[in-house]
């Protein structure tokens, strides 16, 4: 069982990495950052969908422009 948990582990850190937060250590940073990372994340697999012939151009950037709307949010949030 642990060994497929480590499996897990190293394919999670695989398809979704994360890089290390080097500015102000302030929680809402930190937070703001993450989905920063995860709007970076989600947008790559959606252009190599688009790319590889699996996604139209048009709803790839619908799907990218929502994403857009999300991460604004919750910037204003801040």
């Amino acid at each position: 069982m642990n060994q497929y948990s480590d499996l897990l582990s190293e394919l999670s850190d695989f398809l979704y990495p994360r890089s290390p937060y080097y500015g102000d250590l302030k929680s809402e940073h930190l937070e703001f950052n993450a989905q920063l990372q995860d709007f970076s994340q989600r947008v790559n697999y959606i252009s190599g969908l688009q790319t590889g012939g699996k996604l139209s151009s048009e709803e790839a950037y619908k799907q990218i422009h929502i994403l857009w709307k999300q991460l604004k949010m919750s910037k204003k949030k801040y």
